[in-house]
């Protein structure tokens, strides 16, 4: 049997068999999901593609809950969870947030580094000593009323003789599908009420993307929620040209939830409605489509742009390209054609000059311009195309390779960037707006892109570029951190670790005793999704969710906003945080002010009361929604639906952007070698292309200690897969001990031969929890012990445009590890030490 069938074969029989029989028992006993119209509540049937299912009225009373990983009711008891009925094809990571939340791991009561601790009671000791120790003491735990004095004394010390400028307010991603108990809504609102804090801008995940997309067809957020659905995709698209494939793993969260998943069984319907698949990508395994429907073709990482410029001059030299389209639609392909054809710099960007460059055979790539160019193509690009030196260019590239093609604005026709890395492309539902906490207004103007957290603490007062604009980076006294972990998703994280020693205290909220919360000064117990009361909403999901409060919180854990509101007493802003409502009178009135604009929108939602008990608002019965196929009324009618770029076109070529000058983004796409790539000299020293992908079994780093995460690991450690081929030129056998490294740092991960990973290239996922053999040491020559990418990636903007994230421009080696492997620690209390008369 084929490697990567025994893959497959493991992973059900390891996380969805077990899962099979209980889901369709509560499929038989909850056929249902409560309809709410006016004051009326009926059961609406879930659609037949659940084979089992009976129309049954839900158990009254049912508790819900929502997590990026789906929609999820609660056993009676609530020691169990079952994904929604309705869900076409369940995430049953959700599932591991029981045992996860449950852990020892768990924060149990505030605690306080020692040494920063002796420093703030008057102890001893110099901001500069205790600093340096950083990751490496014991916590003191303490009473919740002298933490929030110490939190407050801090905040106002700093605002007092720095400025609210020097507190920058740290929160990523993913802190709760919950719309009040949001951790990141919650930290903005309570630094905005004191006055405002640096904020970071654009994301890790999309960060070139966020900067780009503006100057050439609308802001990222607005195109991704326009993606055709994936039944307009099912009806007319037969040629699906993948750039990074369509991972399902990725598709399986969404930032607010992910209520029904749509990409797997949408990959399969285009596959029965006879679509082909053209996936180009250095992974064979990343595009969840029926194995017969899909064509692999390996190339290099980071030459994907080259390949799609050679697809656009095929198109346009063989006069397939539509030339009525590029001039009423577009600008500047004038200017670009005439790079393609070599008129700035004398190389003809054909299939031969893309071959070198990628390894895609110069043949396959002529072929395939011509079928794209006789029948109805989409183009989809992979957000893991833009976080690499130079990202902006392959969103760019393919954007102007289906303007070439002429299919924009057609049913299952153009571009998407893309299916794939959430579950929001592809929503047949409608757009609404749901419950939103206002944050209130900044008092501070200075911002950074969020991935050069580093470079702002190491260089303040230095200038930088950022998409036009000349900014200088704060000098950061004060980080106050809740929600996300920097020790995950930064790169270069021996560098992070140094320059984490310059503010002088570090205050975060936190779950569990990870590395975030270990490098920490002060550290707040935070509560989990399941331990409080919410509700659950998603941009174009179906559902609206009363969340209920299913577990206690362990030990002294607090509500984000308990903790806020309890600082904002301190400081003096009650008022203006709090607004006078406790977090019961938030979520009525959060709710009810959705309620309101609904109604001008002509839905009726119940009130707030009927909503809680019945648990879920069925929006697709309330507001239905046509197909949807983006761009339409652009293609329709440019003049009266014009795009919010300068020009209202699509721009091949932005003036704009050509205007800043910048030498690694000018002003329409071009090939830009990358400083680590396959090609590159680096790569005599350092042969393999490291891809530092999405994990399967976690979302980023959460719930690394749950079930999922830890079956996935080999003796503990992340898997690393390459190529048998590479693996046998190393000696190295399935399952061995690997150091993995380059001259920024170095990781022991587990081996894993395998064919779908193409020769050269080295995959070893995220989400690993940090675990060097010192914590707290940003050396290189430090080892981390448990599989994190990040200790080897690069921490370089992608270019002065985005600055985004570039981790995968990454060059490493590989080799078996042959002395005795280092404990782990990840998953390990640090040293405590209780507070005076707790024993």
């Amino acid at each position: 049997m084929p490697f990567i069938d025994w893959r497959r074969f493991i992973w059900r029989r390891v996380f969805i068999d077990p899962y099979i029989d209980p889901y369709f028992s509560y499929i038989d006993k909850a056929g249902g999901t409560i309809t709410l119209a006016g004051s009326h509540l009926a059961v609406a049937a879930m659609p037949a593609h659940h084979a089992r299912q009976k129309k049954k009225e839900m158990p009254a009373q049912t508790r819900y809950t929502a997590s990026h990983w789906g929609l999820y009711a609660a056993s009676a008891d609530g020691r169990t969870l079952q994904p929604h009925a309705g869900d076409p094809y369940p995430s049953l990571l959700g599932q591991d947030m029981l045992a996860a939340y449950r852990s020892p791991l768990r924060i149990q009561r505030p605690a306080a580094r020692a040494g920063w601790l002796a420093r703030m009671r008057g102890e001893g000791g110099s901001a500069g000593d205790d600093r340096e120790r950083r990751g490496s003491e014991a916590f003191v735990e303490l009473e919740w009323e002298e933490a929030l004095d110490l939190a407050a004394h801090e905040l106002q010390r700093v605002r007092k003789h720095h400025g609210n400028a020097a507190i920058f307010g740290g929160s990523y991603g993913w802190a709760s599908a919950g719309r009040f108990h949001h951790a990141q809504s919650q930290v903005h609102r309570f630094l905005n009420s004191i006055g405002g804090y640096v904020r970071h801008v654009d994301s890790y995940s999309l960060g070139a993307g966020r900067a780009l997309l503006p100057h050439l067809v609308m802001p990222m957020d607005e195109l991704m929620a326009q993606h055709h659905d994936w039944n307009v995709l099912a009806a007319h698209t037969r040629l699906f040209v993948a750039f990074g494939g369509v991972p399902a793993k990725n598709a399986q969260v969404g930032a607010s939830g992910a209520f029904e998943h749509r990409c797997r069984p949408g990959l399969a319907a285009l596959a029965a409605k006879g679509c082909r698949f053209v996936n180009f990508s250095p992974v064979a395994d990343n595009l969840d489509a029926p194995a017969e429907a899909v064509e692999w073709i390996p190339i290099r990482p980071n030459s994907d742009t080259a390949v799609m410029l050679a697809l656009a001059h095929g198109l346009i030299a063989a006069g397939r390209h539509d030339a009525a389209f590029l001039a009423s639609h577009c600008v500047g392909f004038e200017r670009w054609r005439d790079y393609l054809f070599g008129a700035d710099d004398g190389i003809v960007k054909d299939a031969d000059w893309a071959a070198d460059l990628s390894g895609v055979p110069a043949e396959r790539l002529r072929r395939l311009a011509q079928e794209m160019a006789a029948q109805r193509t989409l183009i989809n690009c992979a957000w893991a195309l833009q976080r690499a030196e130079h990202g902006e260019q392959p969103f760019w590239a393919s954007i102007a390779l289906a303007a070439v093609l002429g299919q924009i604005g057609l049913p299952g026709g153009g571009f998407a960037l893309a299916y794939g890395p959430l579950n929001l492309m592809g929503s047949p539902h409608a757009r609404v707006p749901g419950p939103t906490l206002a944050q209130g207004r900044n008092g501070v103007g200075a911002y950074i892109p969020v991935a050069r957290l580093t470079d702002m603490l190491e260089q303040p007062g230095e200038a930088f570029d950022y998409n036009g604009q000349r900014l200088v980076y704060p000098d950061i006294r004060l980080v106050y951190w809740a929600g996300g972990n920097p020790f995950h998703h930064h790169q270069d994280l021996n560098r992070l670790v140094r320059a984490w020693k310059r503010p002088q205290t570090i205050i975060v909220h936190e779950q569990f005793w990870n590395a975030h919360a270990r490098m920490a000064d002060l550290v707040l117990p935070a509560t989990a999704a399941l331990e409080r009361d919410d509700i659950g909403f998603s941009t174009r999901e179906r559902h609206v969710v009363a969340m209920s409060r299913l577990a206690e919180p362990p030990g002294e854990a607090r509500d984000d906003y308990a903790i806020f509101a309890a600082l904002a007493r301190r400081l003096g802003t009650d008022a203006v945080f709090t607004e006078g409502r406790d977090a019961a009178e938030w979520l009525r009135h959060l709710y009810t002010e959705a309620a309101a604009k609904a109604e001008l929108r002509g839905s009726r939602w119940p009130d707030y009361d009927a909503f809680r008990a019945a648990g879920l608002l069925d929006l697709a019965a309330l507001e239905p929604q046509a197909p949807v196929v983006m761009l339409a009324a652009f293609r329709a009618d440019p003049a009266a639906h014009p795009l919010p770029t300068p020009s209202g076109r699509i721009e091949i070529h932005s003036a704009t952007i050509a205007g800043f000058g910048y030498a690694d983004c000018p002003g329409h796409p071009v090939w830009r070698e990358p400083r680590e790539w396959l090609g590159a000299p680096a790569a005599a020293e350092f042969p393999l292309h490291l891809i530092s992908d999405q994990p399967v079994a976690r979302l980023h780093s959460q719930l690394d200690h749950g079930p999922a995460s830890q079956a996935r690991k080999l003796h503990g450690r992340e898997p690393a897969h390459l190529n048998p081929a590479d693996a046998a030129a190393r000696g190295i056998g399935d399952g061995d001990l690997l150091r993995i490294h380059n001259r920024r740092g170095a990781c022991l991960a587990s081996a894993r031969l395998d064919p779908a990973v193409m020769p050269g290239v080295l995959r070893l996922s995220t989400g690993a929890w940090y675990d060097p053999l010192r914590l707290g040491e940003g050396d290189a020559a430090n080892l981390e012990k448990h599989g994190n990418p990040n200790v080897l990636t690069r921490d370089i903007g992608s270019s002065r445009l985005g600055q985004g994230c570039a981790a995968h421009s990454c060059l490493v080696e590989v080799e078996r590890y042959l002395g005795e492997a280092p404990p782990l620690s990840a998953h390990t209390l640090p040293r405590l030490i209780p507070a005076a008369g707790t024993g």
